[in-house]
């Protein structure tokens, strides 16, 4: 198959390129200034071009806390491209998956999000992303809306590759013990996105295979939890282990509020699309055999 996808240096895009790309598929992925998402114009040409069979959306503006600052460009990428660029699969006869996050709610629910829970995102990037939502939705009904989370790999910068930096650096890492989510790795992502495409090119407007679907990985965790065990796992392959200190959101102020509890339930993907939440701590696992070098038996 054709496939477009918007986004061609961020994790997903890496990661979906590395998978359908061995297969025999023909990607083409662009961004700036190849794409713009906020030109429609540059958007139609782009998939003039292409003649995908299939859109996915990797591009967004995830600058979570500068985004409260760029209110304007989070939403034209966010939100008025993310439709356009819908606007134009659904134009040219080709679905389209667009991913989104679990910043579209407060995180006061106090149990794993489902997929017809209200939104209520808190700060700009989850505005923006909800807004997303809506207008991909509008614009072409034969589209997946897939929200997920912590989202890392071996590329890019991300949690992962942050704490690995600090461990080197530091003799003590303080890390928040009092958000929820799940990781999510980028490569588990597009697996599940390559797994759902043959569906949605061949389903019709109401098939129950669009719509929203959260995905995330499991178990569910907190961030220290997820540090724990990338010190734990990054030991293992001989890499600096320092202290691991617990705070409170309280005691890492930052410009944008996060969601508390961001846990989504992943049931309805299962059902779906029969993809299971792949378990991230095996994942991590992956990444930090790419990032530091496998397990040796001098390193046990």
């Amino acid at each position: 198959m054709r496939v477009f996808v918007a986004g061609r240096e961020g994790q997903l895009a890496r990661a979906l390129l590395a998978r359908l790309v061995p297969e025999g598929h023909e990607v083409t992925a662009l961004e700036p200034p190849e794409l713009d998402l906020t030109s429609r114009e540059s958007i139609a040409s782009a998939l003039d071009a292409a003649r995908p069979d299939l859109v996915i959306n990797a591009a967004a503006y995830t600058a979570v806390d500068r985004a409260e600052d760029q209110a304007e460009l989070a939403r034209a990428v966010n939100a008025t491209g993310a439709g356009w660029l819908a606007e134009a699969a659904a134009a040219r006869g080709a679905p389209f998956v667009h991913v989104s996050t679990d910043y579209v709610f407060d995180g006061l629910k106090g149990s794993p999000y489902v997929e017809t829970d209200p939104v209520s995102p808190i700060g700009v990037y989850g505005v923006t992303k909800e807004e997303g939502e809506r207008l991909v939705l509008a614009a072409q009904p034969r589209s997946a809306v897939i929200r997920t989370a912590w989202v890392c790999s071996p590329d890019g910068a991300n949690f992962v590759k942050t704490m690995l930096r600090l461990a080197k650096e530091r003799d003590e890492i303080r890390v928040v013990a009092d958000q929820q989510g799940a990781p999510t790795f980028a490569a588990d992502l597009a697996d599940a996105i390559a797994r759902m495409a043959p569906r949605l090119m061949e389903a019709k407007a109401g098939d129950e295979g669009y719509g929203i679907f959260h995905l995330s990985g499991a178990p569910h965790t907190t961030w220290h939890g997820f540090t724990q065990e990338i010190l734990a796992q990054a030991g293992r392959r001989g890499h600096p282990v320092p202290k691991l200190t617990p705070i409170a959101t309280s005691d890492y102020p930052t410009k944008a509020q996060r969601p508390a509890d961001g846990r989504l339930d992943c049931s309805k993907i299962t059902r779906v699309h029969g993809i299971q939440p792949a378990d991230w701590r095996i994942s991590l696992g992956r990444a930090l055999d790419s990032l530091v070098g496998p397990i040796s038996e001098n390193k046990t």
